[in-house]
């Protein structure tokens, strides 16, 4: 049976409760730099590698998903602002198994992410400084965000507004400066006009399916800024001002930054490829130092990420525990923080690290094709929530809806057939099949498990 309640402390209690030391700057830095990571930088080039010109059509698409997903986010999140974002908002619209699954399975991939962040870090920084190993400058940016996160709140707040903002102003220079590369006004560079855009689609359907699926995991890290609004010092305020003014701007960032790379420079480019669409494209425009200044742009993209994973995590699996779903030790708060689900999150990021080095063929592979599907999974999770949680709160308090969901539930049901869509776009290519079987089966496992527990405190 769906529970309409949960146990889990709300942002107004004050004792015993996490600290409220964000600000709204912080919420608004953290909604526009969370979901502009490496895999924008460098992971579209593939997409464009497969899907040609059309890579500005695949990021539409998934964009449109990503602000429907995101609005749906943020109408619960402002109605019950909570440190377990969509875990908390599917245990009281569905029942406990489901806020179990959908939190325990992002705690996983939060903490798997942490790891392959430091090692893509820890590469940059190698290449700057070679000889040097690269696990010891993963250790290094694990005892850094580790230590950040252990302080009080504000300080990851910080680290994240200064992180977003160098992010966000990178892709704001790259748009301006592609803008009048494409006019022909930048010096040094004719304009292309639209000889790079003939061949629109030049591996067909199938290409542009490849590029879908490369933008949709691009996307990832929306949720941050649901989780961090529960700290922040008016949450429903936060949430509703963060979700409203991200969503236009992510999209102009993304696709605007597509549009730009593709018409600049040939899909086919071996350069967009092997350096990332982003310095193919400055190079192309004669900017000097354009590899050197994308990998600072990069490397700050990738420690912001790892920041942003160790919170993500550390709160999921407080709120968890809170709700009475883990071992009660990581629910510790000290100082407003819980230190503990600080430190194990990072820890277990460090070991993913290490399996990274030990058993790369097999365990480590398995965890990453365990991981690969799961923000798909969130997604159905914070639409069937929304779908049912929406209809609650017009009946019981209605002034709780701050955010609404647009066309509801026209759009909240295009968003589910948009999701099982991937999915089955993610069955039919070999590459992402054993990915969306390995997070069904870890999907699956934890919701019995989920199940099996609501069943005992019931009965208890």
């Amino acid at each position: 049976m769906p529970n309409s309640t949960t146990t889990e402390t709300t942002p107004q209690q004050a004792d015993g409760s996490l600290s409220h030391g964000l600000k709204q700057r912080h919420l608004s830095m953290i909604a526009l730099g969370g979901v502009i990571g490496a895999g924008l930088f460098v992971g579209s080039g593939a997409g464009i590698a497969a899907a040609g010109p059309s890579i500005v059509v695949a990021y539409a698409l998934s964009g449109v998903l990503v602000m429907l997903v995101m609005r749906m986010l943020g109408e619960m999140s402002a109605a019950y602002p909570s440190s377990g974002s969509f875990s908390a908002h599917a245990e009281r619209a569905i029942g406990p198994w489901a806020g179990f699954a959908a939190g325990w399975s992002f705690w996983v991939l939060l903490c798997t992410a942490v790891g392959l962040e430091g090692i893509g870090a820890a590469k940059i920084v190698q290449g700057w400084l070679p000889g040097t190993p690269q696990w010891m400058w993963v250790a290094l940016f694990m005892v850094v965000f580790c230590g950040t996160n252990l302080a009080a709140v504000k300080n990851f707040g910080e680290f994240e507004f200064w992180f977003a903002a160098l992010k966000v102003g990178a892709i704001s220079l790259f748009l301006i400066l592609g803008v009048l590369a494409i006019a022909g006004v930048l010096p040094g560079t004719d304009a292309p006009g639209t000889s790079n855009l003939t061949d629109f689609m030049p591996n067909g359907g199938d290409g542009l399916v490849i590029g879908l699926l490369a933008s949709v995991f691009a996307y990832g890290g929306l949720e941050t800024v649901t989780i961090a609004a529960a700290e922040s010092q008016d949450p429903v305020r936060g949430v509703a001002s963060a979700v409203r003014t991200a969503m236009w701007r992510i999209a102009v960032f993304y696709i605007g930054s597509m549009a730009v790379a593709v018409t600049l420079v040939p899909w086919n480019s071996e350069e967009v490829t092997a350096k990332g669409p982003y310095i193919a494209t400055l190079e192309h425009m004669g900017i000097p130092g354009a590899s050197q200044l994308m990998n600072v742009v990069i490397l700050v993209a990738l420690l912001s990420a790892m920041n942003a994973n160790i919170y993500g995590a550390s709160r999921i699996a407080f709120s968890l525990v809170e709700r009475g779903q883990g071992p009660k030790v990581l629910a510790r708060l000290s100082g407003g923080v819980p230190r503990i689900a600080v430190v194990t999150s990072s820890v277990l990021g460090f070991v993913c690290v290490l399996l990274s080095y030990w058993r790369p063929d097999d365990i480590f592979k398995w965890l990453l094709n365990m991981i690969g599907a799961v923000i798909l999974i969130v997604w159905i999770f914070i639409a069937a929530s929304q779908l049912l949680l929406r209809r609650r709160i017009e009946r019981e308090a209605p002034e709780r809806l701050v955010v609404r969901m647009w066309a509801f539930p026209w759009l909240t049901w295009v968003a589910l057939a948009g999701m099982a869509a991937i999915f089955v776009l993610m069955w039919r290519e070999p590459d992402t099949r054993t990915q969306l079987y390995s997070s069904g089966a870890m999907a699956l496992f934890l919701a019995a498990v989920g199940y099996g527990w609501q069943r005992l405190r019931a009965k208890g």
